[in-house]
């Protein structure tokens, strides 16, 4: 049996990883933000000139976010954002409702002093986005706070999964966190959290995570059903 290691080795294809991600990360702000809703056509030649990169660098970064079902190919017809179904938006607030949990209980396993203590000080700043009901501010404060839980859970891969998935729900988000009912809601909810990883305690900060991100399903589709 022939030594895979004698091989030789072809030679590698260099791709631009760094300016890709910057593309997908423009284009996943724009749909969280609305820029880019869901169904809308994706021209290339468009987005080369808005967002000044090449061709070959586009390409590379709408094929992963095709990949990530963040975009899809109907009928041929040229990339569009993709549009998820009522079915598919409550599968994942139920993804979400044991995913958040999770990290939140192993930030509190791995997370040292003062990344609760960096985490509670950006709790306020998220607070503080929910009262000025200005909902791009408030997705973005969101996003941050749980990239920090993600990052002293030590666990990436589910924050790369939580950004999928809130993505895919961005329209509902939007129209959600701006009902003064759930702000007022959310901001207890995110203290509930902060306050139990504060004392450690697992099961205090995992029932209130369960709780926020049912309530966040209920307020979703609220909205959705125009309640």
């Amino acid at each position: 049996m022939a030594n895979p290691l004698a091989e030789p080795l072809n030679p590698l294809v260099h791709e631009p990883a760094p300016l890709r991600n910057k593309i997908m990360n423009s284009l996943r702000r724009a749909i969280e933000t609305g820029a880019l809703e869901p169904g809308t056509r994706l021209v290339e030649k468009d987005l080369c000139e808005r967002l000044n990169v090449s061709r070959t660098s586009l390409r590379e970064a709408l094929r992963q976010l095709q990949a990530e079902g963040i975009l899809t190919d109907l009928n041929n017809r040229g990339l569009t954002v993709a549009a998820v179904t009522r079915s598919d938006a409550e599968n994942i607030y139920r993804i979400r409702g044991v995913l958040e949990p999770l990290i939140v209980e192993q930030f509190i396993e791995n997370a040292p002093d003062d990344e609760v203590q960096a985490l509670e000080a950006h709790s306020e700043v998220l607070k503080k986005a929910y009262r000025g009901s200005n909902a791009e501010e408030i997705v973005a404060a969101k996003r941050d706070f749980y990239d920090r839980i993600c990052t002293g859970a030590r666990n990436p891969i589910a924050f790369d999964l939580l950004k999928k998935l809130t993505l895919m729900t961005s329209p509902l988000r939007r129209r959600s966190v701006v009902r003064p009912e759930r702000q007022s809601q959310s901001i207890s909810e995110i203290d509930a959290i902060v306050a139990a990883i504060v004392k450690r305690d697992k099961a205090a900060a995992k029932a209130a995570a369960e709780k926020h991100v049912a309530n966040s399903a209920i307020s979703a589709f609220r909205t959705a059903d125009g309640a």
